[in-house]
């Protein structure tokens, strides 16, 4: 019996052992399974980006080790990343692809493009602007904390206080990235250092009770459960974020005011990319990671020119048709939106009306869209305003996913700095462009697949994104959901929008279109409210070549849909196509059209 027994125990061990080698194999050396890997990777990069787990909401409560920490932005995790990038795509490409079923290749594709495209852009790295007016660190930290950081107990408000606490060592990372970039010629237009200046020193300069960094805790412990706090603990958790707002926040940000106002005498005017150091290389890579393709700036500025032309066309006739004759399709679209019955009060009412009309539209879309996508999001979503301390530089409309545990739901962001700009013609296409068939429901899709490694539910392509909610406007109106002309002209002006983005996107970084010139161009073609064209050029400008993917994606899934068409004929199924296209997650373009070739040739043989 004692040798039986000596016996079990040296199996035991001898199991451990070869269980322990398995794992530190895995993690330190090649896994032996390609599904291990791509689990790896993902794990590695996710538990060093805190500020990441808490957006994605994916772990449970007990597990949260992360809450109390922000993002490492030195120059050294950026070096320790980009070293990464290269040991992971060199691992991916030891394993033999050829070994691997369909499902499993398109997997090794998607994370061979993603990773060698990063590594071919390590050039590049400092080829951005941290402190933007879009979305910049400077106006990011205060949003992820009012929007991301999630507070369901006392310790999730003393996570949220200690990540105030750390703003000091966030911006001297940021500052070290800022001063290399300077060093190496890498300097903002213009206007960007005097209008994230402007928003700093607003923003610095509001009563710590008042910034969105205090309100924002004080609505989170205000939802909570009667008796989750102590008596008097909500108020020590107030005082403690005000004594932190105004002893930690508002000094470290006095460092990037200080250093942008020193900046600002430095900047040479509101240049494209062509004037940074190796520029025009730069654009031409945005442009083929953007996009997904092998285009050059000089076929997508041709391209947009082509778009611009037949979509104006098919815009005059509805303009003729609502007796608008004359002047420039700008110049007439501008007319309809200041009409009476357009506009919103600048108000209050008329914003909460804006809201509730959009939350309405959305109701009304995923009502009727049942007939054409058998696959559907499990999660909802909805209408927020966007913050109002970044209202004046943020974008027109966002949205932001779900987090992965259900907790939090997609949602889709509307700025009402001004009602004037959110006409209600256009008002269908945009929240059918963000929310419902668009983004939420592509987005939502992706991140509840199943049977495919964690990456592929997270991992972004801005052509393919982009490409499905600019498709899903269409659709709409394919499907009878835009039948009103004016609708429809809304599309349409949101098409033209995107076909702009080309030329003036191309125009600004390859062929050195001036800020204002640009500013003109999208204002004839689009009749878009000036303020709305500002904001836009300028994001242009500090996000080279991300504009150019919604057009380029929106046409080639067209493309992809009316090739399946024509092949199968009679078997071919609008429904069964969306399913298609939306099951398979984000994928580079060359990648969705090798999935839906195969896709044909196996309906076809049915």
């Amino acid at each position: 019996m004692k040798t039986l027994f000596r016996f079990v125990r040296w199996l035991l061990l001898a199991g451990f052992v070869l269980a322990s080698a398995l794992v530190l194999h895995t993690v330190y050396g090649k896994p032996l399974q390609i599904g291990w890997f791509y689990e790896r990777v993902f794990i590695e990069y996710a538990v060093d980006d805190p500020e990441m787990l808490s957006s994605l909401g994916i772990l449970p409560p007990w597990l949260d080790w992360y809450s109390d920490d922000l993002t490492d932005r030195s120059l050294a995790r950026e070096a320790k990343t980009q070293a990464k990038l290269r040991d992971d795509l060199a691992t991916l490409r030891s394993y033999d692809r050829t070994a691997l079923d369909e499902s499993a290749q398109l997997s090794y594709d998607v994370l061979d493009y993603f990773l060698s495209i990063q590594v071919e852009g390590e050039r590049f790295s400092h080829h951005d602007y941290p402190l933007n007016q879009l979305f910049g660190i400077q106006n990011g930290f205060p949003t992820f904390l009012a929007t991301q950081h999630r507070v369901r107990s006392s310790g999730d408000a003393e996570s949220y206080l200690a990540r105030l606490g750390k703003a000091p060592v966030m911006v001297d990372q940021v500052m070290e990235g800022l001063r290399a970039r300077e060093t190496a010629g890498i300097v903002p237009p213009t206007f960007v250092v005097e209008k994230v200046l402007a928003e700093m020193r607003a923003f610095t300069a509001t009563p710590a009770k008042d910034n969105i960094l205090y309100t924002s805790l004080a609505e989170k412990l205000g939802k909570l459960p009667v008796g989750t706090l102590a008596d008097g603990e909500r108020d020590s958790l107030l005082a403690q974020a005000e004594t932190a707002i105004t002893g930690q926040v508002y000094p470290a940000y006095g460092k990037f005011i200080a250093y942008y106002d020193t900046l600002l005498a430095k900047t040479t005017g509101n240049h494209g990319v062509w004037a940074l150091p190796d520029g025009a290389a730069y654009y031409a890579w945005s442009a083929r990671m953007h996009t997904s393709t092998d285009m050059t700036p000089a076929q997508i500025h041709q391209l947009g020119l082509d778009e611009v032309a037949r979509i104006q066309a098919q815009m005059n006739d509805i303009l003729v048709a609502q007796g608008l004759t004359e002047g420039s399709v700008g110049e007439r679209m501008q007319a309809i939106a200041k009409r009476p019955d357009q506009i919103y009060p600048d108000t209050d009412e008329g914003r909460a009306a804006i809201i509730a009309d959009f939350t309405r539209i959305i109701a009304e879309v995923d009502a009727g869209i049942g007939p054409y996508f058998h696959v559907r999001p499990k999660q909802g979503v909805t209408v927020e305003r966007v913050p109002e301390f970044r209202e004046k530089t943020a974008p027109g409309a966002y949205y932001n996913p779900p987090s992965m545990d259900g907790a939090r739901p997609g949602i889709f962001s509307i700025n009402l700095r001004n009602t004037a700009e959110v006409a209600r013609f256009g008002m269908r296409t945009l929240a059918i462009h963000e929310a419902i068939p668009g983004h939420h429901f592509q987005t939502t899709i992706q991140q509840e697949l199943t049977d495919v490694p964690t990456f592929r539910k997270l991992l972004p392509f801005t052509a393919f994104s982009e490409g499905w909610a600019l498709y899903s406007e269409r659709l709409a109106w394919e499907i009878g959901l835009q039948d009103d002309p004016l609708d429809n002209l809304g599309r349409l002006q949101a098409e033209m929008f995107r076909a702009v983005r080309l030329v003036v996107d191309t125009g600004l970084h390859d062929k050195r279109w001036t800020r204002e010139q640009a500013i003109a161009y999208m204002l004839e073609k689009t009749g878009m409210p000036d303020t709305d064209v500002v904001a836009e050029i300028e994001r242009y400008l500090v996000m080279p070549g991300q504009a150019l993917a919604y057009k380029v994606g929106m046409n080639k899934i067209l493309a992809l849909r009316e090739k399946a068409k024509a092949a199968l004929g009679p078997k071919f199924s609008l429904r069964d196509f969306h399913d298609l296209v939306l099951t398979g997650g984000d994928l580079p373009l060359a990648l969705l059209e090798r999935r839906v070739d195969a896709w044909i040739g196996r309906q076809a043989a049915k």
